[in-house]
C-alpha cells in the first residue's frame, strides 16, 4: 500500500511538471516565431553573413558559397546619394584614411619649385680651330696631344715653307728700292703680315737680311686643344686644320624640360644649379636659351644657361640638377590644387573622392577635370569648391569599399544606389550560379527552345517536301522518255 501510494503522487507531480512546461515553453517559442515574422516581414534587403557585399530583395542562398541569407541591419544604408557610402570608423582607421582640405595651399609667396635634371656641355661659341696661315712641311710641333692647355701667343709649331722663302727674298729685294718705290716694299711687307707673321718677325727679317727658313707659328686661341689633326713631318696646306681649341673659361648647363612644364620656363627665368660633383655647390644662373623644337622621342625640350666656369672646376658631361622658381600670377593664385595622391583616374575619367561632412565617415565619389601638373600637385580646373575636403591617403581602400557597396567607384561609374556589384553583374548577363533571374531570363530561355523546336520542324518539313519535289520530278522525266522512245519505235515489251 505504501509503494502504490508513492507511484501515485509520482505521476501526479509528473502531470502537473509536463503541463507548466508545456504551458512556458509554448508561449517563448510563440515569442520567437512572431519576432521572426516581423524580421522578415520588415526585411527588404538580403545579404550573406560571410559576404557582406551581397544585397538581394528576396531571401535565397549565397550565390557566392551558397549558405542561407540573412536579412539585412536596419538602417544600415541610410537615404544617401547615390555616390555617397558610409565606412565604420574602425574602418577608416585600419586604412589611415587622410584628407586634405582644398584651397589650403601651403605655398610660400605664391611661388613654386620645377625639378630638372641635365648636364654641362661645351660652350659652342668658345670653340675654335687653329688653321694653317701657308702651307708647308710641320719640323716641329710643341702641343701634341689633346686636352694639353694652350695659351694664345705661345710658340705651337715651325714650319718650313718655299712660299714664305720666296716672300722673304722679295721683302729683302724691296728695301733696296724703298726709297724709289715705296709701294712695293709696303706690298710685300703686307703679304708677309696677311700670312700671320708677327710684326717681330718681318722687322728681324729687314734688320738681319736673312732667309728664315723655320719659321714659328703662334696660337691665336686659349683653351684646351680637343682633337689633333697632324703630327711633325705632315705637310700642310694654307688654311688646313692643325688642331681643334676649346675655352671652358665660360660652359653651358642643359636641362631637359618635359612637354607638360613647357609654359612655365621663360627667358631670363632664375635657376639654381647643385652639380653632382659638388653637392655643397649652389651656382645661380639665368636662362638665355630655349630649343625651339622638341624631341619627338622624348617630348622634352632643352633649356639652356650660361655660367663662369672659375678655376675650371666644371668638365663638360658632368650631371646636375636644378630648380627653376616659378612666378604665379592673379589668376594662379586662385587655383585649386590637391595632392597627386587624391586623383584616381582611368584614361578618360579622373576622380576624387570627398568627405562632405567632418564628424561622419561618409565619403563622395566626384569627377574632376585635371589642370597643370605642379610638382606634386595637380590643379582642378571644375569638380571642386575650395574648403571641401578630399582623401588625400588610403583612395584605394575607399575605392575598394564602394565597390562592395554597390556605389559608383573608379571601374564602375555608373552604378546605381542600392546596386550590389553581383545586381550589376546580373544586369549585364552575368549571373554567377545560384543567381535567379525572375520571368526575363526564363521567358527568354523559354522562347530560345520554342523557336528552336520551330525552326527544326520547319527544316524538316522544308526537306521532306523538297524529296517529294524530286521524286515527282523523276518520276515525270522517266515517263517522257519512255513516251519518246515509243515514239521512235523503240518500245519495250508488253509496251
Amino acid at each position: 500500500m505504501k509503494n502504490l501510494k508513492i507511484i501515485l503522487i509520482a505521476l501526479v507531480f509528473l502531470v502537473i511538471g509536463l503541463f507548466v512546461g508545456k504551458t512556458f515553453f509554448a508561449g517563448k517559442t510563440g515569442e520567437n516565431i512572431q519576432t521572426t515574422e516581423t524580421v522578415e516581414k520588415h526585411a527588404e534587403h538580403w545579404t550573406c553573413s560571410m559576404h557582406p557585399q551581397i544585397d538581394m530583395p528576396e531571401p535565397g542562398k549565397c550565390p557566392i558559397c551558397g549558405m542561407d541569407l540573412i536579412p539585412k541591419k536596419e538602417n544600415q544604408d541610410e537615404d544617401l546619394a547615390p555616390n555617397r557610402f558610409k565606412m565604420s570608423k574602425n574602418a577608416v582607421e585600419l586604412a589611415n584614411v587622410q584628407t586634405f582640405t582644398v584651397g589650403e595651399n601651403k605655398l610660400t609667396d605664391n611661388k613654386r619649385e620645377l625639378s630638372l635634371s641635365g648636364k654641362i656641355v661645351e660652350n659652342e661659341r668658345n670653340t675654335r680651330t687653329q688653321t694653317a696661315h701657308f702651307g708647308g712641311r710641320i719640323e716641329k710641333l710643341y702641343y701634341r696631344a689633346e686636352g694639353d692647355f694652350v695659351k694664345k701667343g705661345n710658340l705651337i709649331a715651325l714650319i718650313y715653307s718655299p712660299e714664305l722663302v720666296t716672300a722673304e727674298n722679295e721683302l729683302i729685294q724691296a728695301l733696296e728700292v724703298k726709297e724709289s718705290q715705296p709701294e712695293l716694299y709696303n706690298s710685300v711687307r703686307k703679304k708677309l703680315l696677311n700670312w700671320k707673321l708677327t710684326e717681330g718677325q718681318v722687322r728681324e727679317i729687314e734688320q738681319t737680311k736673312k732667309i728664315i727658313t723655320n719659321f714659328k707659328i703662334y696660337a691665336n686661341y686659349s683653351g684646351i686643344i680637343t682633337k689633333m689633326y697632324i703630327e711633325e713631318g705632315d705637310h700642310v696646306k694654307e688654311g688646313s686644320k692643325l688642331f681643334d681649341i676649346i675655352n671652358l673659361s665660360t660652359v653651358w648647363v642643359e636641362f631637359d624640360v618635359f612637354e607638360r612644364d613647357i609654359s612655365y620656363i621663360k627667358t631670363g627665368g632664375n635657376i639654381k644649379i647643385k652639380p653632382n660633383a659638388y653637392p655643397n655647390t649652389v651656382i645661380n644662373a639665368k636662362i638665355d636659351f630655349i630649343d625651339p623644337l622638341l624631341d619627338p622621342q622624348t617630348r622634352t625640350i632643352k633649356i639652356r644657361a650660361t655660367v663662369r666656369n672659375k678655376n675650371y672646376k666644371l668638365k663638360p658631361e658632368m650631371i646636375i640638377t636644378g630648380e627653376y622658381k616659378i612666378d604665379t600670377d592673379s589668376k594662379s593664385k586662385k587655383a585649386i590644387l590637391v595632392p597627386k595622391s587624391a586623383v584616381m583616374w582611368t584614361g578618360k575619367r579622373s576622380i576624387v573622392y570627398v568627405k562632405p561632412e567632418k564628424d561622419k565617415a561618409e565619403f563622395e565619389l566626384r569627377e574632376v577635370e585635371l589642370g597643370k601638373d605642379i610638382g606634386s600637385m595637380y590643379e582642378i580646373v571644375s569638380g571642386l569648391s575650395p574648403g571641401e575636403e578630399v582623401v588625400s591617403n588610403g583612395t584605394f581602400t575607399i575605392d575598394a569599399a564602394a565597390q562592395l557597396q554597390g556605389k559608383a567607384s573608379m571601374m564602375n561609374p555608373t552604378a546605381e544606389a542600392g546596386q550590389s556589384g553581383i545586381e550589376m553583374k546580373c544586369a549585364a548577363g552575368k549571373c554567377g550560379d545560384g543567381m535567379k533571374k525572375e520571368g526575363k531570363s526564363t521567358k527568354i530561355k523559354e522562347k530560345k527552345i520554342m523557336d528552336k523546336g520551330s525552326m527544326d520542324k520547319s527544316s524538316m518539313d522544308k526537306k521532306t517536301m523538297d524529296k517529294e519535289t524530286m521524286n515527282k520530278d523523276k518520276t515525270s522525266k522517266s515517263k517522257e522518255n519512255s513516251d519518246m522512245k515509243c515514239a521512235a519505235g523503240k518500245c519495250g515489251g508488253g509496251m
